[in-house]
This record gives C-alpha cells, sequence and structure tokens, in this order.
C-alpha cells in the first residue's frame, strides 16, 4: 500500500534511521522549543512568587531614601539637638561633685532618655516611616518569614560555590564597585574645595566651626544620596526586569498551570457533555406529561404542558433537529397529540426556554392549538 502526504516527510513505514535522516534539525528544535522558558508568567505564578519574598525590589533604592529623610531631618533638627545636648552636658559637668547614689543614678538615667527622646528618636521614626513606605511602594504588603526559615541546603558548599559565581552574584559585585567609584568620585569633587579651608576652623569659635563642619557634612550627604537615588532608579528597574526573567515559564508550564487552575479541557468537556445528557434526560422524562407538542414538522419540536390552575402554558421540553425527533418519538409511544404549526413551533423554540411558561404575544396561537387537542380528545372519547 503506497503512503499518502507530502513527498517530503517519511512515511509510515519508513525506518527509524531514515528518519533521523531526514528531520534532525525539527526534532532538535522541538526539544529545544519546550524547554525554554519564553511565556511571560502569569499571573499565578506571580502571586506564589510574591508569597515567597521572590519579587523585584532595589535595596539601593531603600537605602537612598534613608538617608536622603535621616540627613534631612538632621539638618531640620540640627539646632535643636545641639541645644539639648549642650544643657545635657553642662548639667552633666555641672554635677560632677555628687555622691553616685541611687537617686543620681535614676535622675541621670532619666535626663539622658529625654534627651534621646528629643533628638535621636525623631529621625529614628522619620527613617523607619520612610523605610516602610519604600518597601510598600516597590513590594505592596507583603509580610512572609518563608525567608527566614532554615535550610539544610543553604549549608551545602556547592551551592554557595554557584552562588559566589552566578550571573546575580557578578551583577551585584559591579553594581558594589560602580557605587564606590561614583560616590569616591563627588567625594572627592566637594572635598577638594573644602580641604584647604578647614585648618582655618581651629581660629572659629565652636560655633562656628560646628556650623561649618555640619554644612559640609550635609552637602557631601546629599549629594551622596542623590547619587545613591539614581543608581536606585535604575537598580529597581533592572530588578523587575531580572524577577520577570527568572519568573518566565515554558510552554508546558503554562499548559500544565492551566490545567491546575482551571482543570484539565477533556475532563471539563466530559463534564459538561454528561451534564448535558443528564439535562436532556430530565426533559425527555417530562415530555409524557405534555398536553401537546407543536412541530415544525421536521426541524423544531415544544412539548407544552397546560391544565387549571395554571398562569400560562408551560414549555416541558423543546429541540432542534435530532432532538425534535427524539421529542416527537417518545410524544408518539405515549400518545401525546403532535400538532404542525410551523410559525409558532419556530416562534416557541426562539421565545421560551424549558420551564418558562410561554410569552403573551401567543396566548392566542397556543390557545387554538390546545382547543384543537381538547376537541380531538373529545370526539376521540365520544
Amino acid at each position: 500500500m503506497k503512503c499518502m502526504g507530502i513527498s517530503a516527510l517519511p512515511c509510515a513505514h519508513s525506518s527509524s534511521v531514515e528518519w533521523e535522516e531526514r528531520l534532525p534539525f525539527a526534532l532538535d528544535l522541538q526539544l529545544f522549543a519546550d524547554g525554554d522558558k519564553t511565556e511571560e508568567p502569569t499571573s499565578k505564578r506571580r502571586s506564589d512568587a510574591k508569597k515567597k519574598g521572590q519579587v523585584g525590589r532595589s535595596t539601593e533604592l531603600s537605602t537612598a531614601f534613608v538617608l536622603l529623610i535621616g540627613f534631612f531631618t538632621i539638618k531640620i533638627l540640627a539646632q535643636s539637638i545641639y541645644n539639648e545636648l549642650y544643657a545635657y552636658m553642662t548639667y552633666i559637668f555641672g554635677h560632677l561633685d555628687q555622691t553616685l547614689d541611687v537617686e543620681n543614678i535614676v535622675n541621670l538615667f532619666l535626663e539622658a532618655s529625654i534627651v534621646f527622646g528629643k533628638t535621636a528618636l525623631p529621625i529614628m521614626l522619620a527613617i523607619m516611616l520612610i523605610g516602610l513606605g519604600i518597601n510598600f511602594f516597590q513590594v505592596g504588603l507583603n509580610f512572609n518569614t518563608e525567608k527566614l526559615e532554615p535550610k539544610l541546603s543553604n549549608l551545602n558548599p556547592i551551592n554557595g560555590v554557584g552562588r559566589m559565581f552566578s550571573k546575580r552574584s557578578l551583577v551585584e559585585l559591579v553594581k558594589s564597585l560602580l557605587k564606590i567609584i561614583v560616590i569616591g568620585a563627588f567625594l572627592y569633587m566637594v572635598l577638594k574645595d573644602q580641604i584647604l579651608a578647614m585648618p582655618q576652623f581651629i581660629y572659629y569659635d565652636l560655633d562656628t566651626s560646628l556650623g561649618q563642619m555640619i554644612n559640609i557634612v550635609l552637602k557631601m550627604a546629599f549629594q551622596i544620596c542623590g547619587v545613591i537615588m539614581v543608581i536606585g532608579v535604575l537598580d529597581y528597574g533592572y530588578q523587575k526586569w531580572q524577577t520577570t526573567q527568572d519568573l518566565k515559564m515554558t510552554k508546558q508550564e503554562v499548559k500544565d498551570e492551566f490545567k491546575q487552575t482551571e482543570g484539565d479541557p477533556q475532563i471539563k468537556g466530559k463534564i459538561r457533555q454528561k451534564q448535558r445528557q443528564m439535562a436532556m434526560a430530565r426533559m425527555m422524562k417530562e415530555v409524557p406529561k405534555a398536553d401537546v407538542i407543536v412541530t415544525n414538522p421536521t426541524h423544531f419540536a415544544v412539548a407544552l404542558e397546560y391544565h387549571k390552575g395554571m398562569t400560562a402554558p408551560k414549555v416541558l421540553a423543546k429541540g432542534q433537529d435530532l432532538v425534535a425527533q427524539k421529542i416527537k418519538a417518545i410524544g408518539r409511544e405515549n400518545h401525546v397529540p403532535l400538532v404542525e404549526n410551523v410559525p409558532l413551533a419556530r416562534a416557541l423554540y426562539r421565545t421560551t426556554e424549558i420551564g418558562d411558561f410561554i410569552p403573551q404575544e401567543l396566548y392566542q396561537s397556543v390557545a387554538e392549538v390546545l382547543a384543537y387537542v381538547y376537541r380531538l380528545k373529545h370526539h376521540r372519547t365520544a
């Protein structure tokens, strides 16, 4: 028997050697296509990664904001901090002649606590709030302890060496060197103009020299914060991109996840088919209760029921083509009258569902059909 099909493809009875000789590259490409992570991560994969703490966030950006707010708070509160420390030190040196009893130690501790609350606490609160805020901006509300859980795999020296020479470690090394070079360059540019003026501070009073030193330090700090801010923004974009790359999926992984979340399409199809069969069986059981079946005569069939006390005739079953033939067959077996009315059958099929009462605009037509059926039954019994 000859094989049919495109001549370039091997026949079914060709040898395996001949097949490999004809399509070597196609097989290799297929293997690579199944293994390559070319698909964008799904929302479920991103959500699972976020729960594990695998999110795109930049520590450089957090550091930049924390330093910026910290030094800015110091600049605002510098005079107040100086006054508090000056008053406290004056108090300490003014009471050096006192004996160290319990009462004096408690007073010193209370004074130190008050000074701490007035000087360091506002800076710490500002740093804490900005740290929480910038992390919330980067990753949202995400609290988990998985990163804190001890893992034996972390103690494996082979894994440790692998992490040391990984692509991510290389990128972090380059970032660290870049920060050192850039920040060092900015510090040099600031200090080269100030270094010659610093020896003159010995001729100033304490307040003036301290003010000059604080201005120099804050100027360097804000410039460093600006540099780290730029690096942080770039690093944040890189981290988001790298996280997406790490979470990318193969085509098979996407299919497997879809099956897990949505269910196997074949199984779902079988379930829907079974549900349709059960619904069809229930509908067919209702056909013997009908008072009349309105037909097309071959394409449509609608079984109607009406008895005293009902507001309107009710649709027990309806179908098209093969289903219509099945409804009519069951109707004949149970001696249900079949009435051929093409317009009415089509209207009932299109405007009603199973279990519905017929619409008001069809009352007259259905009433005529039912009247005909009742007259027919009356003549048969007479």
